[in-house]
């Protein structure tokens, strides 16, 4: 690759992508609204991308060997994607994400557990657009669904339309938990548990957590530039092996800290981020065959937890 276009990748993890572009010798083009200034040597294209007209204005004639989409959340922006980019790019990747394995947010979606989700579990090629959900009326869509299911069925209604007669070579990286990086996560989810952990205070956990998987905010980049340069076609899922449940989590970062982790029992939105009473951990074999790298989260996350460690702590 030569001429990578990124949409989005204004912070954190797409922020690390773009600059592993840069630095690799490939000429970035980073696309957003413009509230955020692109890193030196990244040529910046001012536009929304919901918007189609402003968005084919803003690019001209500019022409890319590939796409990485870091903020593709619906099938209406799928679906202008599909006709401002189907002449400018052979190639498309849309960072997607675990949550479409939610079974909560589909009746549609079947886990079994103790077994680890493959990406067929939700296959795009199978799942029309649903073009009667008001996406173009945010208060509307949130008296269909709560946030959750919004978010996860609007990344499975995006795969869906980029796999429907896609003018173009595509993928989705369907990205686990992101965990490291100190300030440069604005999530905060790691943070939570290192202030809690340090602090003595308890952990709030469902009684029987299930397990989730993560990635290192350095692998999920790199996997993304990897699958952008390959030719592997439709979902992968972007995690270490090992899936880990809230308790083992904190057990680890514990551990890191030279502490013991405390916890209360919890139920439903009071129960911690990752803590979960469902089971939708990841299968990453299919990304691994493709070429895509991932650590064992227990060789990254005692770095993590350091990092996070060394932040200042919030205010409650």
């Amino acid at each position: 690759m030569r001429n990578v276009c990124v949409i989005g990748g204004s912070r954190y993890f797409g922020l690390h992508l773009v600059t592993r572009l840069r630095d690799s010798g490939i000429r970035v083009t980073l696309v957003n609204r413009g509230s955020t200034a692109p890193p030196p040597g990244v040529d910046h294209v001012r536009a929304d991308r919901s918007d189609e007209a402003g968005l084919a204005a803003a690019l001209g004639g500019r022409g890319f060997d590939a796409v990485i989409d870091q903020v593709l959340y619906t099938p209406v922006q799928a679906a202008v994607a599909r006709r401002v980019f189907a002449d400018r790019t052979d190639r498309y990747v849309m960072t997607s994400t675990m949550e479409v394995y939610d079974p909560a947010t589909s009746p549609r979606v079947r886990t079994t557990p103790g077994v680890p989700v493959p990406e067929e579990a939700v296959d795009p090629s199978d799942r029309a657009p649903r073009p009667e959900l008001p996406r173009h009326d945010p208060a509307a869509l949130a008296l269909r669904a709560d946030e959750a299911t919004r978010y996860a069925e609007g990344k499975r209604q995006a795969e869906a339309v980029l796999a429907e007669d896609p003018p173009f070579s595509w993928a989705s990286v369907r990205s686990a938990h992101v965990l490291g990086g100190g300030a440069k996560d604005f999530t905060g989810r790691l943070a939570h548990y290192t202030e809690l952990i340090a602090a003595g205070r308890p952990v709030a956990v469902h009684e029987t957590p299930q397990p989730t998987s993560f990635v290192h905010h350095e692998e999920i980049a790199d996997a993304l530039v990897r699958t952008a340069a390959s030719g592997a076609a439709g979902p992968l899922n972007a995690c270490s092996p090992e899936a880990l449940d809230v308790v083992a989590l904190c057990e680890l970062i514990a551990d890191r800290l030279g502490t013991t982790a405390r916890y209360r029992m919890a139920a439903g939105a009071d129960a911690s981020p990752f803590s979960f009473d469902r089971w939708y951990p990841m299968d990453n074999r299919r990304a691994v065959a493709a070429g895509l790298r991932f650590s064992r989260a227990a060789d990254w996350l005692p770095g993590a937890v350091a990092e996070a460690a060394a932040l200042p702590v919030r205010e409650a």
